[in-house]
């Protein structure tokens, strides 16, 4: 019998963008759409090891690896730049 995977919680909104909440991110679509990290890696075109580095917010992913993540999750990565004359919408 295989093994049930339990979606894991998605980070909450308005947090800064840092490496371990874009892997909580993933790991959050991941989890959501049943997928063990092995068939997921599979499906996403990189290794296990770079999943797992990519959702555990480690260094050294390409960004260009994280962007063919994103697209075979079905996720959606949004870059906006802060109104004229406002810095609090950095992050």
């Amino acid at each position: 019998m295989s093994k049930v995977i339990k979606p894991t919680p998605i980070p909450p909104s308005g947090v800064p963008l840092t490496a371990e909440v874009l892997g909580q991110y993933v790991r959050a679509q991941r989890t959501r759409l049943g997928l063990r990290i092995d068939d997921a890696a599979s499906l996403c075109g990189v290794a296990k090891g770079t999943l797992e580095k990519l959702e555990r917010g480690e260094g050294g992913v390409k960004i260009a690896t994280i962007l063919q993540v994103f697209s075979a999750l079905g996720l959606k990565l949004e870059v906006r730049l802060p109104e004229e004359g406002k810095t609090d919408d950095w992050y």
